[in-house]
């Protein structure tokens, strides 16, 4: 054989090593992200709200953390902080940023809480309020009520949460330093109700 024709030989067993290596690799990450995308939606919900309880305990295994980290979840102790998250609302509807919606509910048993509204890529809305989270300044009492939706309300809401654009959304509760009897049984927490306002087209 000639130096030219083992040259090109090694050169197509090369390529071809290459080419098996960047498809293995292609495989892994969608392997991986298909995993992901199941283990984070196969968590029973309860009036639209998910909550893994592994989160932030010493259960949590390479995939929950993987979650964690592509979510932006700081996963503290579940005695520091505990999370809720909704992907649809109370009927079970997808939720969307175009549509609005109302979060109420009872004020939950933490030393601080919010509601945060994401786009589906797992970031904040830009929006010219700035505005991305509502607590205590949402309620009334007992009781809260957040309103989300891509224009203001009318009449005005008293914690309106803007969501522009017509994608997927997600609700994120936090509980930081929950009441001791969330934090011993998150199930007995009494969840706000996602709604929807109106008809969304």
């Amino acid at each position: 054989m000639s130096v030219a024709a083992a040259v090109a030989s090694r050169g197509r067993r090369t390529l071809r090593a290459l080419a098996w290596f960047v498809l293995a690799v292609v495989l892994g990450v969608a392997s991986a992200a298909a995993t992901l995308w199941v283990a984070g939606r196969a968590l029973p919900a309860r009036d639209g709200w998910v909550f893994d309880e592994r989160i932030g305990t010493a259960q949590a295994g390479p995939y929950v953390r993987a979650l964690v980290a592509v979510g932006g979840l700081l996963a503290l102790g579940r005695d520091e902080t505990m999370y809720w998250l909704a992907r649809t609302d109370a009927n079970g509807a997808p939720l969307r940023s175009r549509c609005r919606y109302r979060i109420s509910g009872p004020v939950p048993g933490a030393r601080f809480w919010s509601v945060a509204a994401y786009a589906d890529d797992h970031f904040l809305f830009a929006n010219d309020a700035g505005r991305h989270a509502f607590g205590a300044d949402a309620a009334d009492g007992a009781r809260f009520e957040i309103v989300t939706g891509p224009v203001a309300p009318e009449p005005p809401a008293r914690a309106w949460l803007p969501t522009p654009g017509d994608r997927g959304l997600v609700l994120v509760l936090r509980l930081y330093v929950p009441a001791t009897s969330v934090a011993r049984d998150p199930r007995g927490l009494a969840l706000p109700r996602v709604e929807p306002i109106g008809a969304c087209r």
